[in-house]
């Protein structure tokens, strides 16, 4: 039990950074507005737990404008595929 436990991984314990890394792990981008409607959760909520993300290394953004506006889309990088499907795997095992 405690080999499953170490396995856990502490940046994906919040609801919202686990259906971040959900979303972005089986596509190949998404935008912050789609996040956000996603997650029904706020923008400053939102930014807070992109940025954990991107601090751990686990995503990536790219910025642009469109039409005069911000769009900011967020990728999964391979540390953060790697990282969450461990996660993910240690979930399935305390289950199992």
């Amino acid at each position: 039990m405690k080999d499953i436990l170490k396995n856990l991984n502490k940046a994906f314990e919040n609801k919202i950074r686990l259906g971040i890394m959900s979303a972005l792990v089986v596509n190949d981008f998404m935008d912050f507005t789609t996040l956000k409607e996603l997650l029904d959760c706020t923008d400053g909520n939102l930014a807070s737990h992109l940025k954990s993300l991107e601090n751990s290394g686990y995503i990536t953004f790219q910025k642009e404008f469109l039409d005069r506006k911000p769009h900011t889309n967020y990728a999964v990088t391979d540390a953060g595929k790697t990282a969450f499907v461990a996660h993910i795997k240690a979930i399935e095992q305390l289950l199992g």
